[in-house]
């Protein structure tokens, strides 16, 4: 099962087309998911009923439009919908406890129906039971190409799993990117761990009509990585990492990526 967020914005009708589109690559059900304060999902009388009534039918124009797009977009996908009575990060990251992937919009429209994102794509990213893709505009129709962001840690074993299982669904080239310091002791510019060598080796093997390009690349990794995935398809990062500059995600990097990414970014879940 994949989740989408929406709340009734531009990018809400976008990540839910993102995600019918991935529910039909994985032939999974889709479940559109709004959020709403409990009190006004569950205020029949009194004096805030008429406003929460207001609430519940505006939740539901917005479940409606989103499947519609979904639908729009891929006929043939199993669609169903939800209200969630809570704050939108609390309930999205309850709501996505059997889900391969939880995908939600870029920004929002703010205010009391939807706040995606900064707050709500920024609390669920590394916090979510699953992965979480944050679907960002393309400015142009992307090229066929899934890059993947990788620091040699064990932590980067995911990240390749995924983005190796992207770029076969999609029947894209993927290409694996690292970011190296320019000056003095650089620790992402150690060995990689045999583990991690085998897997890249074995996940070639499992897909080998998946091409791949390996590019290893000077400068800070939020630019290095924000160059790299101009116009592609999907950009791939862990949740966290191990080191001077993979630690920072989801600590700078990934925080970053989130608000800068030029496309889709997916954070791939790392457990701890």
């Amino acid at each position: 099962m994949i989740v989408v967020g929406v709340d009734g914005s531009r990018a809400g009708l976008e990540a839910a087309g993102w995600a019918a589109r991935e529910a039909a690559l994985r032939d999974v059900p889709l479940l559109v998911a709004h959020a709403m304060p409990r009190w006004a999902y569950e205020t029949e009388s009194g004096r805030l009923a008429e406003v929460a009534a207001w609430m519940r039918e505006g939740g539901r124009e917005i479940l409606a439009a989103a499947v519609e797009r979904a639908r729009g977009d891929q006929p043939k996908i199993s669609v169903r919908t939800t209200f969630l009575p809570d704050d939108p990060r609390t309930a999205l990251i309850e709501a996505t406890r059997d889900a391969e992937l939880l995908v939600v919009g870029g920004h929002g429209i703010g205010g009391v129906r939807g706040m995606l994102v900064g707050s709500v794509a920024y609390g669920v990213a590394g916090r979510a039971p699953c992965d979480v893709v944050v679907v960002r505009p393309v400015s142009s129709p992307p090229v066929d190409e899934i890059v993947a962001g990788i620091d040699g840690s064990p932590a980067s074993a995911r990240v390749l799993e995924f983005a190796f299982a992207e770029a076969e669904l999609r029947g894209t080239r993927l290409r694996l990117v690292r970011a190296r310091a320019q000056q003095g002791f650089d620790p992402m510019a150690r060995e990689e761990p045999g583990t991690l060598k085998e897997l890249l080796s074995g996940l070639r093997a499992g897909h080998p009509d998946v091409p791949v390009v390996e590019e290893s690349v000077h400068g800070h990794p939020v630019e290095v990585l924000c160059q790299a995935a101009t116009g592609a398809e999907l950009l791939v990062v862990g949740s966290h990492g191990s080191g001077t500059f993979a630690a920072m995600m989801l600590g700078s990097v990934s925080h970053a990526l989130l608000h800068h990414a030029p496309g889709p970014l997916a954070v791939v879940r790392i457990t701890r």
